[in-house]
């Protein structure tokens, strides 16, 4: 299976690696002196804005786990779907890529609205799924539809092939998820569901109830004044974060990919508040640092490896 995803993560960097030498030449996500970041992979810019203020390898396609939620909202939203509509939860018609636990009784129902709430807040993995396979078209229809809306905003280096993150063959780069934030934050709905606390679900046929949490600690900060979030992990994906805060007086995308902790991406993004505020870069933890080295040349050896394939 390793060799496997490995060989199409290959492929897709034969199809990206034009895409990614265009960036450079540009400068688009050229990396700049910021703070010292745990992240493998980081973007900041002011929200409502694609310019990145701080990049850290932003051109580069890796595995993003649940933040492919994100773009899961966005495209049940478009739909024009109700969101009033109650949902059966259904047996997968696949198997997972990945262990998905759930709490969720199979055929039990729960309003559209609660599904996507807890698909963003709490990174339920069977509600993404359910989202997707209750699209107009269907679950295949669905994903086309991600891949589509990835097209639209710009997300060269951008592919889903899952709704949910369990995939390892979700692939982004943090430059592009800086185009999505910015693009799910127009709606107030994945701004609030993706923000909220917590929340007890209400399911029917059976009745029942479950009480869901949010996965960023960060959001029950007022300080932070966190008006996105979206937080991920899979082993090969590492820890990820996304999300729109108050830094420097400002609203900041912030989109941290690849961490080795499971605090590391919201000690990055102290590191960012404070290098905002004053441009002080901050400490990284050794064990973070050498873990960035070892997957920044795990990376790289790929790339090379790629590039020699197409010679």
């Amino acid at each position: 299976m390793h060799r496997m995803n490995m060989a199409r993560m290959m492929l897709w960097l034969v199809l990206c690696l034009p895409l990614t030498a265009h960036a450079h030449q540009n400068g688009s996500n050229a990396d700049a002196p910021g703070p010292n970041l745990a992240s493998v992979n980081a973007a900041v810019a002011v929200a409502g804005s694609n310019d990145l203020v701080f990049a850290k390898n932003a051109d580069r396609s890796v595995p993003i786990a649940s933040v492919t939620k994100v773009m899961t909202a966005l495209v049940v939203l478009e739909s024009g779907v109700s969101l009033d509509e109650w949902l059966v939860f259904q047996r997968r018609h696949t198997p997972a890529a990945a262990n998905a636990y759930t709490r969720i009784r199979i055929d039990s129902q729960m309003r559209r609205s609660d599904v996507l709430r807890i698909a963003l807040m709490s990174s339920e993995n069977f509600a993404a799924y359910t989202l997707a396979r209750s699209h107009p078209g269907g679950f295949e229809a669905f994903i086309d539809a991600m891949n589509a809306k990835a097209k639209e905003l710009g997300m060269t280096g951008t592919r889903f092939v899952d709704p949910t993150g369990l995939s390892v063959e979700n692939l982004s780069t943090a430059g592009d998820l800086v185009r999505l934030v910015n693009a799910a934050a127009k709606y107030p709905e994945i701004r609030e569901y993706s923000t909220t606390d917590y929340f007890r679900g209400q399911f029917r046929q059976p009745r029942y109830s479950l009480s869901f949490g949010n996965t960023n600690a960060l959001v029950h900060r007022e300080s932070w004044g966190v008006g996105l979030s979206k937080t991920g992990y899979l082993s090969d994906a590492g820890r990820c974060l996304v999300m729109i805060s108050n830094m420097n007086g400002k609203r900041v995308v912030t989109v941290l990919l690849d961490s080795l902790g499971t605090r590391s991406p919201m000690g990055d993004a102290g590191r960012i508040k404070r290098w905002l505020d004053t441009g002080a870069k901050g400490q990284v933890a050794k064990a973070a640092r050498e873990y960035s080295q070892e997957k920044n040349a795990a990376y790289n050896s790929l790339v090379h490896s790629t590039t020699a394939a197409l010679k």
